[in-house]
């Protein structure tokens, strides 16, 4: 594999080894067709290619220009880059003419580059373009959003995806501020909130999780999420593993309720007549969770919230429920 050089902010991946490892990829496994859900600036997919075999193939997803810069100076024949969310790889992996893969990674947490470059938005700590999309191609940005969504709904989103106690005080504050003159850079929006957040959790800036919430609803990172496990889970083959990273409670608990479920299957009433090998089969194995070390988080603290869960594909047939696309 070579590599031309492409400059970038620096930025540690979270889980590494443990997430590659996850994968298991080795023995006839090696030369089989793995799927990176965000490639980020490359550390899982680069780790997961030094694994490969000749015959090996990965398919890389992320909706950020920058990191389609990035994996774009990657020259291996073995590896390819979609410019689009996870969420789409049912087509995505159809018009490649890919039935199954044998293992799936999902990282979805935001990188740090798109924390520490103030253009991006999704910093409460540097004053910038209120933006926050991760695809800043389309879309709407926050502070267009922020423009023109009603006082109610901005709260709604506030209490929902941050989990905020606050959020309608601080979409009160907001709708106020915005009568005045537009919300258009991070340092607005952050004293905005921090004028309407009454207590501080010790530690967390007042911000954290209204910026936390904004974004999430502006990428539409849960819905995403959602559509994209289910297609994990259609296109893993038998003893296919899947590795989901997660950095807050929201989507862990989607991951982890996904994952019970179909670990757990539905079982019918037993006084009906139904023989054992006709009974629905669990058509995933739960296989782990895992944090990050200690060592980690003192070189990496962005990495302390980290939660990965890791499955494996069954051979029980699919309850597919025609989710979309």
């Amino acid at each position: 594999m070579t590599e031309k050089p492409v400059p970038e902010l620096q930025h540690r991946t979270v889980l590494l080894e443990e997430a590659v490892d996850a994968l298991h990829i080795d023995g006839e496994r090696a030369n089989g067709v793995y799927v990176d859900g965000t490639f980020g600036r490359g550390g899982h997919s680069r780790r997961i290619l030094e694994r490969l075999g000749p015959q090996g193939r990965l398919i890389a997803f992320d909706k950020d220009p920058q990191a389609i810069a990035t994996a774009e100076a990657i020259a291996d024949a073995r590896f390819e880059i979609v410019h689009d969310s996870f969420a789409t790889m049912r087509a995505a992996l159809a018009e490649r003419g890919i039935g199954q893969v044998n293992g799936i990674l999902m990282d979805l947490g935001i990188s740090s580059p798109q924390v520490d470059e103030a253009a991006r938005g999704f910093s409460f700590r540097l004053d910038g373009p209120l933006d926050m999309r991760m695809d800043t191609t389309r879309g709407m940005s926050a502070a267009e959003w922020l423009a023109t969504e009603s006082e109610q709904t901005i709260g709604k989103v506030i209490r929902d995806y941050g989990e905020e106690r606050f959020a309608f005080q601080i979409a009160k504050a907001i709708a106020a501020r915005r009568a005045v003159a537009p919300i258009s850079t991070t340092r607005q929006l952050a004293e905005i909130v921090a004028h309407a957040v009454k207590t501080r959790e010790k530690g967390k800036d007042p911000a954290t999780r209204t910026f936390q919430a904004i974004r999430i609803y502006i990428n539409q990172e849960l819905e995403e999420l959602e559509v994209g496990l289910d297609a994990a889970l259609e296109k893993l083959a038998p003893d296919g593993r899947l590795a989901v990273i997660s950095f807050h409670s929201l989507e862990d608990r989607i991951v982890k309720r996904f994952m019970a479920s179909k670990a757990n299957a539905p079982q019918p009433d037993r006084r009906l007549p139904i023989r054992a090998a006709d009974l629905p089969q669990p058509q995933l194995k739960l296989l782990a969770k895992m944090k990050p070390s200690d060592a980690e988080v003192a070189g990496n603290p962005r990495a302390r919230s980290a939660i990965m869960r890791v499955a494996g594909r069954t051979s029980a047939p699919l309850a597919l429920s025609g989710s979309a696309p």
